[in-house]
């Protein structure tokens, strides 16, 4: 066992007895972006997943989604899945330095309601069971009047990663554990831990915002992997921790 990898667990059990002291729970829930299909990387998510009986939410991109996606997923019971845009397609300038956003602000209305409409139906037909719902910006980025359209396109959350509200109706994403720029790759134990403090302080003072898990499977190295385990093996069943169901975590907030 590494030095790093041992702290991180101190950290992590340290935290969450301190909730389960005091008889609270942190409320945790994940979310894993960019499904389109079967694949090994899947299989080992949902197979976490299963094996410590937490709901994951795939965010599946609608264009690209196949039928055997639907077919694997029909019948797994922790897998949720949600509207991550419509084709996963940049339309903003990389030439003028923006940064990348399918429903940024250089989308027409019209344009982009229709796709976000698109993207439901289709998700809706191919997950009856499974779809919650909710949009997944891609790049996490959307444009404050995309946001509004959400509710007029059949879409009552959102999910994005940062600490602004767009609307009402938010569950996002605290932790992602990919560092993207150059060499992708796992952030690392340390950092792990530095951005978990974070989000543990607040909630002993904010109350219970769910803490969001943000994965990317088909981009994890072994360390991504590595944490997806550790992480499940002490939050999936410390007395601390909460995990509720994605359905609920949406109906909660569109309900606020």
């Amino acid at each position: 066992m590494t030095s790093d990898l041992a702290a991180f667990r101190a950290h992590l059990t340290g935290h969450l007895d301190w909730f389960a002291e005091r008889g609270t729970q942190v409320r945790f829930w994940w979310r894993d972006d960019d499904a389109i299909a079967p694949t090994p990387a899947l299989e080992r998510l949902l197979a976490a997943a299963n094996a410590h009986d937490v709901d994951v939410g795939l965010a599946v991109i609608p264009k690209t989604a196949t039928e055997a996606l639907a077919d694997r997923l029909r019948n797994e019971p922790h897998a949720v899945v949600l509207q991550h845009g419509w084709q996963h397609l940049n339309h903003q300038r990389k030439d003028l330095g923006e940064k990348a956003a399918e429903f940024g602000d250089r989308r027409a209305p019209g344009e982009a309601l229709a796709e976000l409409v698109a993207g439901r139906e289709r998700l809706e037909a191919l997950f009856p069971a499974a779809f919650v719902p909710a949009f997944v910006p891609p790049w996490n980025r959307i444009a404050p009047p995309v946001a509004r359209q959400l509710a007029e396109a059949g879409l009552k959350g959102l999910s994005t990663f940062t600490w602004e509200t767009l609307i009402p109706a938010q569950v996002q994403t605290h932790l992602d554990i990919i560092k993207w720029k150059k060499d992708r790759r796992f952030i690392g134990w340390a950092s792990v831990s530095e951005r978990l403090e974070l989000q543990f302080l607040r909630r002993r003072n904010t109350g219970g915002e769910p803490l969001g898990i943000l994965t990317h499977h088909l981009d994890h190295d072994a360390g991504c992997e590595a944490f997806v385990e550790e992480f499940l093996a002490i939050a999936a069943h410390h007395p601390g921790a909460a995990w509720p169901r994605i359905a609920d975590l949406f109906a909660e907030v569109a309900a606020a």
